[in-house]
């Protein structure tokens, strides 16, 4: 519902504003009217918050907020005064302005779940349909506790993957550093030294080859390439946020040697734990696989999970669909239809997201601790062959002399 501020008087004579939820104007002055305060003037309200502008908020920060709020509410304090606590609690500026339109809008008479739709973006769906099913449910200091452990663990994951690629990563980028820096800087002051086996032609192919090379980065075609290299990068990202080349990615992702089967293992688990925590806490398994479905961040497992979702909304089961998909393991299949069958899907789920996580994690050190000497030896292997192009020209020239 959009909000509405107004100018308006007690039956004191006191002129209050502030700003109300409603349907329209009507309806906001009627409810104002209902209040005893009679409205002088009602506007639809510019909103004080943003989710468009608050784009990005701390996952750790959100747990944080998330588990004070539920510790509050077990220990009996009302939700209003829970949610203002928090409030003061949160450092964070971003979160604070929407905690605080939040308290804003429950204190207008809003469900605590229809004031946190609104910035859906920012706290995540799951978070949202957890606290209205926890709320219709009665059990909303349950819901809020699972979406902090959620958010948690989910940022933990996130923070020791990157933490596993940055290594590689800052070997590669530092590596062809060194290679351009090279070729660009240090292989041009052996030209006039090798000047006179260039022009006998006895100059080896491969130093020619460098030299042309080095020659042709410090001209005005390397110039060109670095212009061509960096409009290709501008072009490639910006195609790759179309629906097509969002789709090439993620096919390609679960496609790649080594780190591919990763990317499937971490998509897989967090599916399995959005699910397993939605149905759990009680939310539709339809809703919970729209959801969950979002979750994977892969394309192509999403178009699996949909084509899932509608098998179960026409009465069929879930692991079928997803065998036949051939993109989920057949552990997670088979162990999906085991719990299907024994009406314990929700705990096979979570099962089933821990297993894989610990798998993934041991396939992601493996990963890197092949991938790291594999970069150590393509690095070596080029500035070997820098190094043998430079050394050629000068035991041809110490045999001649």
């Amino acid at each position: 519902m959009p909000d509405f501020t107004y100018v308006a008087r007690d039956n004191a004579g006191q002129q209050l504003t502030g700003t109300i939820s409603a349907a329209n104007r009507g309806e906001a002055a009627a409810t104002l009217a209902s209040r005893a305060i009679f409205p002088m003037k009602v506007v639809e309200a510019s909103d004080t918050v943003d989710s468009n502008r608050v784009r990005r908020v701390p996952a750790a920060m959100m747990a944080v907020a998330f588990g004070q709020m539920a510790d509050l509410l077990r220990s009996g304090v009302p939700l209003l005064r829970a949610i203002e606590v928090v409030e003061d609690q949160t450092s964070h500026l971003g979160l604070k302005s929407i905690i605080s339109e939040i308290h804003r809008k429950v204190q207008d008479g809003v469900s605590l779940a229809d004031a946190m739709q609104r910035f859906q973006p920012v706290l995540g769906d799951m978070a949202v349909s957890m606290v209205r099913a926890g709320s219709e449910g009665g059990f909303l200091e349950e819901a809020l506790t699972r979406v902090a452990q959620f958010t948690e663990t989910q940022d933990d994951l996130k923070k020791r993957t990157m933490g596993a690629l940055a290594y590689p990563a800052v070997l590669a980028g530092l590596g062809t550093i060194i290679v351009i820096s090279l070729v660009v800087f240090l292989v041009p002051n052996f030209a006039d030294l090798f000047q006179s086996l260039r022009e006998k032609g006895e100059l080896p192919f491969l130093t020619e080859w460098l030299l042309a090379t080095s020659d042709f980065l410090r001209g005005k075609y390397g110039f060109l390439l670095l212009i061509a290299l960096i409009a290709g990068g501008f072009s490639v990202r910006k195609w790759l946020k179309t629906e097509a080349g969002i789709w090439w990615a993620d096919r390609m992702r679960l496609r790649l040697p080594l780190v591919g089967p990763v990317f499937l293992g971490l998509a897989v688990a967090r599916f399995c734990r959005v699910l397993g925590t939605l149905l759990r806490n009680g939310v539709p398994i339809l809703r919970s696989m729209q959801i969950s479905r979002d979750s994977t961040g892969n394309r192509v497992l999403g178009a699996a999970i949909a084509n899932a979702t509608e098998n179960i909304s026409a009465g069929q089961s879930l692991a079928g669909p997803l065998r036949e998909s051939g993109q989920f393991p057949m552990i997670v299949v088979e162990m999906i239809a085991v719990g299907e069958q024994a009406n314990n899907l929700e705990n096979v789920l979570i099962s089933i997201a821990d297993s894989m996580e610990k798998n993934t994690w041991r396939r992601l050190d493996i990963a890197v601790r092949l991938i790291e000497p594999l970069m150590l030896v393509i690095l070596a292997a080029i500035i070997g062959t820098l190094v043998i192009a430079l050394l050629l020209p000068v035991l041809k020239m110490g045999q001649t002399v």
